[in-house]
């Protein structure tokens, strides 16, 4: 498998059912990824060398789940040059995922984080795909099929909706 360009981390394994449909997107686009738990609270050390070292280590971009506090994903981005994309995810002890959307999206100029919506993984893989596609031609060609065959899905439901 080719070297990973693209880090899944989160704060928690159970945050992985969510996480995990990065995972699948990036596998339907043949993007190599590792993934990890990276805890900004439980193991800030291992956050810090993650970080630090992630642009050396051939990565391009990270996308960052987390629950509660959520700090992961803006920490992460105060030590790296790369973009993070952040993931909400609503955890057993959240206040109905507001306190991790919030954690998120509120970053102070010039720490910017991309943040999709609460649970949407699946979102953040298919923007990790697009940041990507930018300097990748054969990237940028399945993310264009890919947009094509959704919008076909889209129009046949709609023709069979209206029958």
């Amino acid at each position: 498998m080719s070297k990973p360009i693209v880090a899944i981390v989160m704060g928690s394994d159970s945050d992985w059912p969510v996480m995990k449909q990065a995972a699948e997107v990036l596998e339907q686009f043949g993007v190599p990824y590792y993934k990890d738990i990276v805890s900004a609270h439980r193991t800030p050390e291992k956050m810090f060398a993650f970080a630090r070292e992630a642009q050396q280590n051939g990565l391009k971009v990270i996308i960052a789940g987390a629950g509660g506090a959520a700090h992961l994903p803006g920490m992460i981005a105060s030590l790296t040059p790369l973009p993070v994309i952040g993931v909400p995810v609503k955890s057993s002890n959240s206040l109905d995922g507001w306190d991790s959307i919030l954690s998120i999206l509120q970053m102070p100029n010039g720490v910017p984080v991309a943040t999709v919506a609460l649970n949407a993984a699946k979102n953040a893989g298919i923007l990790a795909v697009e940041i990507l596609a930018t300097s990748d031609l054969d990237l940028l060609q399945k993310l264009i099929d890919f947009k094509k065959e959704m919008k076909e899905k889209t129009e046949e439901k709609s023709k069979k909706f209206k029958e």
